[in-house]
């Protein structure tokens, strides 16, 4: 069974880290299958600009901006058209709203922001392009998950890589004192974890409890991470 730690409690099994994520960037799975919707002729063009943007129709959106909508207008969950362009992974029209004055740094009222949504589709043109902007790396959303907590729990290595080079420490503590590597080793990522020990993650850290990236990779069921981090941490105390 999974293990997944929100807010300093560890919760178990896959069905409840299924609910937590779609809690968190919630909308980012169920955005990217969600059917087109025609923007309204009632509507205001701040909205029809952001139905534009979740349907990933960069004309159109460039033809609201044109006609005046705000860059930063908001939907119901508190997306901006940047937030939903950074999800879909469409970096042109990233960098329209980007030349157009779009807020880099605001978050949904889920607290994730453009970055973190780029982050979650592994979208490093995008990672690249929004942290060249300023882009914040240290927010947190309502869980408490940064950028760097997701691209370690999903796997998404390059970004990671990405994201070290943007002086993100290696070893930094996350909620429950989990790091990269841990969340990592939790979900299985034998080559993101070989990517951090390569930056020179310690494997020896252990989380609030007590548990080392090698003990929760095992605990997890992934017993390839679980070796590879046991070696790691051998290392380490061998050369102390």
């Amino acid at each position: 069974m999974r293990q997944i730690h929100v807010i300093g409690i560890p919760i178990w099994g896959l069905a409840v880290a299924v609910l937590i994520l779609a809690t968190t960037v919630v909308p980012l799975a169920a955005i990217a299958q969600a059917p087109v919707v025609q923007p309204n002729p009632n509507m205001t063009d701040n909205a029809k600009l952001l139905v534009s943007a979740r349907n990933n129709d960069l004309a159109q959106v460039k033809h609201f901006l044109d006609a005046g909508a705000q860059p930063d207008s908001r939907n119901r969950l508190g997306d901006t058209p940047l937030n939903l362009a950074a999800r879909r992974g469409n970096q042109e029209m990233v960098e329209l709203l980007l030349a157009r004055g779009a807020s880099v740094n605001l978050a949904n009222i889920s607290k994730v922001t453009a970055l973190m949504s780029a982050v979650y589709g592994g979208h490093t043109d995008i990672v690249n392009l929004l942290l060249g902007r300023g882009a914040d790396l240290k927010p947190t959303d309502r869980v408490g998950k940064t950028a760097m907590v997701y691209a370690a729990g999903m796997g998404k290595t390059a970004v990671v890589k990405r994201l070290l080079a943007a002086n993100v420490p290696v070893d930094e503590r996350y909620d429950s004192q989990l790091t990269a590597l841990m969340w990592a080793a939790g979900e299985g990522h034998l080559e993101t974890a070989k990517a951090l020990l390569d930056a020179g993650a310690d494997a020896s850290l252990k989380d609030e409890r007590g548990k080392s990236a090698a003990v929760i990779a095992a605990e997890a069921g992934h017993a390839e991470v679980a070796k590879l981090l046991r070696a790691a941490a051998e290392k380490t105390a061998a050369n102390r």
